[in-house]
């Protein structure tokens, strides 16, 4: 095949720009990597899931360029095929931009973090894409020569309309190909993070459970701070990659180190063990949450009930209680009694060690009391006297998306979009229902619960029956939820069903007012579609 000197500048040009606009095509399908863990498999399951707007975007980016570019290689076909092709280029990338400058509509709720390791995928992606522009270049020149028809050449660049569709394919290869890089990274990373907590004289803490870990967290190192020197993982940093990072990034000069534990499948928390080896540790409680992933509410507790086992002091959560003898448990040493709710928080009375302390703070739901309670188990655990968290108790602040309370012109909203589980979802409702005025919730459902699904989503709808207000987000999802609202009595007119949460937010802000509530429960991560 001969490639005059002309096509081969053309090729690397519009490889380069093809790859520019594909690779910026993929942000959305990089962030949902990050979000799923660099799992290729679970990003090409997002990007497929039935009811997600993704494939049909790709569809029309697909459709428009093919109809454009014919449509002016058509107009143009007088000056000749390879005038007309250049010519062709303008609305080429005119539809990638204007593609482009509406993703602004579908960012993601979780923006991806523009961090080393999605950059160097980042840069994977942008060579595969220009890879794969130019052979498809080569290609589509190696046929016109061969068929040696003006009309064949003057479309022999249509196929680049569907480039589009490799999108989540290339991200996937991309990440698959940096894992030859990034695994061993990571392992080492972890294993030096690992040695450094080995070697501090710190103790070290893990806490873990289906719902309510972070909150622990942040009230523990708030009370364990009064006394101690405590370093913690931040947010949700709850895998060995978060932990280390860490551990690398702070240091371990502390005297307490407190490492949240998650898990999503079998060995995950033997795994953070491993890494941690922590001497105490807490299980908040075992639901339903990522039975998706688990298969059963037993395996979630037969993974939980390894910290118990791996540790010498376990503080105990009522759903766990039975995980280990000796452990302390809620209710013995440590409870949250006398719980009360109301529009400025929760009251309830700390008993510890049969020291009875009145608490009242700026939190919400009868959980939160028993967060509270739970990190107090904790800091008795480690030495600190009833008398010390009593001091420390009015420094706790509420955690960030976890029933977090704001007001914005007048109306009381109650932020609730980090909790996906049965527990959690029992505990805001009931919350919502302590405030005056009308009370509204905006939520998809509940999510990986697998084989329960539909059923933990019907008894939220029975929850929701006598709210003034009711807004599901999505589609097929939320089906289980009507049925379970119209079955518990719910009031079919003050339901509404709607794909986005900007149709919701026309809903609500037309029908509340100042004094009124809304409740947002479990604002849908991206990686679920509708």
């Amino acid at each position: 095949m001969n490639l005059p000197l002309p096509f081969i500048l053309a090729l690397v040009s519009g490889g380069i720009l093809t790859s520019f606009f594909l690779t910026l095509c993929s942000r959305r399908c990089m962030g949902i990597l990050q979000q799923e863990g660099y799992s290729g498999r679970a990003t090409l399951g997002w990007f497929f899931r039935k009811g997600n707007l993704e494939g049909r975007r790709v569809s029309l980016l697909a459709l428009s360029l093919l109809l454009l570019t014919a449509l002016f290689n058509v107009c143009f076909c007088f000056a000749g095929h390879k005038t007309a092709n250049l010519i062709a280029l303008f609305p080429y990338a005119g539809v990638y931009a204007l593609y482009l400058w509406s993703e602004h509509k579908y960012a993601l709720k979780v923006p991806a973090k523009p961090t080393p390791r999605l950059i160097r995928l980042s840069v994977c992606v942008a060579l595969l894409n220009f890879a794969l522009a130019c052979g498809f270049a080569v290609a589509c020149e190696a046929a016109a020569q061969a068929v040696n028809s003006e009309w064949y050449s003057l479309f022999r660049f249509l196929p680049f309309a569907v480039l589009p569709f490799a999108v989540p394919f290339v991200a996937a290869f991309a990440n698959l190909v940096m894992k030859a890089y990034e695994v061993p990274r990571s392992r080492s990373f972890a294993k030096r993070a690992s040695r450094a907590l080995a070697e501090s004289g710190c103790v070290k803490v893990g806490i873990t459970g289906s719902f309510g870990k972070t909150s622990v967290k942040q009230f523990a190192e708030t009370l364990l701070s009064g006394k101690f020197r405590v370093i913690a993982t931040p947010a949700s940093y709850n895998t060995p990659l978060g932990i280390s990072r860490t551990v690398n990034e702070k240091g371990t000069d502390c005297d307490i180190f407190l490492a949240e534990m998650g898990a999503r499948k079998r060995g995950d928390i033997s795994e953070l063990c491993d890494q941690v080896k922590p001497t105490v540790g807490v299980v908040t409680g075992v639901c339903g949450q990522h039975l998706e992933t688990f298969g059963s509410l037993e395996a979630v507790r037969r993974e939980k009930r390894v910290l118990a086992e791996r540790t010498e002091v376990c503080v105990l959560g009522k759903t766990a209680a039975d995980f280990k003898e000796d452990a302390l448990k809620e209710g013995g040493d440590f409870g949250a009694e006398e719980i009360a709710l109301g529009e400025d928080g929760v009251s309830f009375t700390l008993s510890l060690k049969g020291t009875r302390i009145p608490v009242k703070l700026p939190l919400f739901g009868r959980q939160a009391a028993e967060n509270v309670a739970l990190a107090a188990g904790l800091c008795l655990a480690l030495g600190m006297t009833a008398e010390e968290i009593a001091a420390e108790i009015p420094k706790i602040r509420p955690v960030p998306h976890r029933l977090e309370k704001t007001v914005g012109n007048g109306l009381n909203i109650l932020d609730d979009a980090y909790n996906s589980n049965p527990e959690g979802a029992k505990n805001a409702v009931e919350a919502l229902k302590a405030f005056g005025g009308k009370k509204c919730v905006v939520t998809p459902g509940l999510v990986e619960l697998g084989a329960i699904e539909a059923q933990e989503n019907e008894m939220l709808g029975g929850l929701l029956a006598g709210l003034d207000l009711v807004i599901l987000v999505g589609e097929t999802r939320v089906l289980p939820v009507r049925n379970g609202y119209l079955a518990a009595g719910g009031d079919e007119s003050r339901l509404k069903i709607v794909p986005t949460l900007e149709k919701a937010q026309e809903i609500y802000a037309a029908e509340l007012a100042a004094g009124d509530c809304i409740l947002f429960l479990n604002d849908l991560p991206d990686k679920y579609g509708k």
